[in-house]
């Protein structure tokens, strides 16, 4: 065993990704697609409390590659029953709470199972409402599994009594409780993967939840739900409530039962969220404790010295993968003088044989954005950014039904300039000449966000500086700045990319639970 492997973690791996050049792979996933298309248009009711409920307020759930196939019906909750969902997580607590750690670690890990038995499916959902491509897919429901089955080991640490240093006299010992009700609130970007590591982690550790997820990917939320009652979760221990994250996302975080919040999304939301969970409503008895991953516009430095064909091909699938709408997507390269045209006239071929398009067919590379208002978004920084530097490539919207744009670089951009600020959340690179590393290195922490950054160089010194300087949550050297894994990459940032909160690492599973302290006198 390695010094650095954790016993509880022996036997875990990474799940490895279904290659879909392989006749056999390509057929399963045909084979899901026409599936998921034969069960489209089902309508999904809130379930609060393990019971069904029905509002007669609905919206429908629709494909972005094809904005008029519906893939799912959804009832709106009102924030009466967003507040009935909570009432109802807080009665099943004490119960959950002291199910053994045994139990539920059991439902955790057959929630794993049952997500690899059925991968196919979820991957066709994921194309089809989320609008990623095959591969794209595949590695989130890949994330998935991995989250499920690494929290169901994690847990085993976490449970029973650790030793603390003993007075003479004494018998001393800390235990881990879990906090409460939990409020999960997953993003439309990654609607399996982050839905189901923020959710099997809060039940995991014992506490209950009501999920309310985005309302571009409900789909695939309510799917999970029905993953975890078939895992053993008790059906009262989650509650799924759909609707408008402004009408019932407030009453959700504000209600006084509500213990803690969960939450993965855009800065201005996770802000709000802060704002409102810090406020002490009558009655409450605790210091309610948020749990943010928030935004990034994250940066590739690219040094005089490095592998530049490296570079190039790892800032373009960085800025490009599932069209920049990751939160660790590249937005900025920044690029060392010396090698900057260089790097240009790479990179303008590289991008420019990304193929755009519906998603079902699985040599686009590039699918759609999520949705008409983000396409607009993205359009209007497109715009701005071709007035404060150099359009290299793409720049347009593709013309048909879905929300398609193409992978767009804009080059000589200045550190000050709103594309190499905002965050876009689209495909849209920003490129900027820097003087020198330091220079770069400057750059690269000009921003107010700080989630995972890359540096491509062969320098030792600037390489170790990085390690040092380059103040984000997620640095990676040589490789691209995407593509965490559970286990190996605990993922979260710092500053406006929220509380750092490491998911898929050991220090996680302790945001949702408390420690007690236990001395006795012998």
């Amino acid at each position: 065993m390695a010094d650095n492997q954790q016993p509880h973690l022996i036997g875990f791996r990474n799940e490895a990704y279904a290659d879909f050049t392989l006749p056999e792979n390509r057929a399963a996933m045909e084979e899901a697609l026409a599936l998921v298309r034969s069960k489209m248009g089902r309508e999904w009711k809130l379930v609060i409390g393990g019971k069904c409920v029905e509002t007669g307020s609905t919206f429908a759930s629709t494909n972005p590659a094809r904005t008029e196939e519906v893939l799912g019906i959804h009832h709106k909750a009102t924030p009466l029953l967003a507040a009935r969902a909570v009432d109802a997580a807080y009665e099943a607590f004490p119960k959950w709470r002291r199910t053994p750690a045994i139990v539920r670690i059991a439902a955790a890990a057959r929630a794993a199972e049952i997500l690899r038995a059925r991968r196919m499916e979820f991957n066709a959902w994921l194309v089809f409402e989320a609008g990623k491509s095959w591969a794209e897919a595949e590695a989130e429901s890949g994330e998935a599994i991995d989250f499920c089955d690494y929290y169901a080991r994690d847990m085993a640490r976490l449970d029973g009594a650790h030793a603390v240093l003993q007075l003479p006299g004494e018998h001393g010992e800390l235990r881990y409780q879990a906090l409460g009700v939990g409020v999960i609130i997953p993003p439309w970007n990654f609607p399996l993967a982050i839905l189901a590591g923020m959710t099997v982690a809060a039940l995991v550790t014992g506490n209950t939840v009501v999920v309310k997820p985005s309302s571009e990917t409900p789909t695939v939320a309510a799917l999970f739900m029905e993953v975890l009652l078939e895992a053993g979760f008790p059906a009262e221990t989650f509650s799924f409530v759909t609707g408008s994250g402004g009408l019932i996302g407030d009453a959700l975080v504000g209600h006084p039962k509500t213990r803690f919040v969960s939450f993965t999304g855009s800065r201005d939301v996770g802000l709000h969220i802060n704002e409102l969970a810090a406020k002490t409503q009558p009655d409450q008895i605790w210091i309610k404790r948020v749990v943010a991953e928030m935004g990034g516009k994250d940066a590739i430095i690219v040094d005089s010295d490095c592998d530049l064909d490296a570079a190039v091909e790892g800032v373009a699938l960085s800025a490009f993968g599932y069209s920049g709408q990751k939160c660790s997507a590249c937005s900025r390269a920044i690029v060392h003088a010396d090698v900057y045209d260089a790097f240009l006239e790479k990179l303008q071929p590289r991008v420019e044989r990304m193929t755009v398009g519906d998603p079902a067919d699985v040599k686009r590379y590039m699918g759609p954005v999520i949705s008409a208002a983000a396409k607009q978004t993205i359009l209007g920084y497109i715009e701005t950014g071709k007035q404060e530097g150099r359009l290299l490539t793409g720049g347009e919207a593709i013309a048909g039904d879905g929300h398609f744009i193409q992978p767009t670089v804009i080059a000589d951009i200045e550190a000050k300039d709103r594309i190499f600020q905002e965050e876009i959340f689209g495909p849209v690179l920003a490129v900027a000449r820097a003087r020198d590393f330091e220079h770069a290195l400057e750059m690269a922490n000009d921003t107010q966000y700080g989630l995972t950054g890359a540096i491509y160089s062969k320098d030792p010194e600037h390489v170790a500086r990085a390690r040092e300087e380059f103040f984000v949550g997620n640095m990676y050297i040589n490789r691209k700045c995407t593509g965490a894994m559970v286990g190996c990459h605990p993922f979260g940032g710092f500053n406006m990319s929220g509380t750092d909160s490491k998911a898929g690492g050991p220090d996680y599973l302790m945001l949702f639970l408390q420690a007690k302290s236990i001395a006795e006198r012998v």
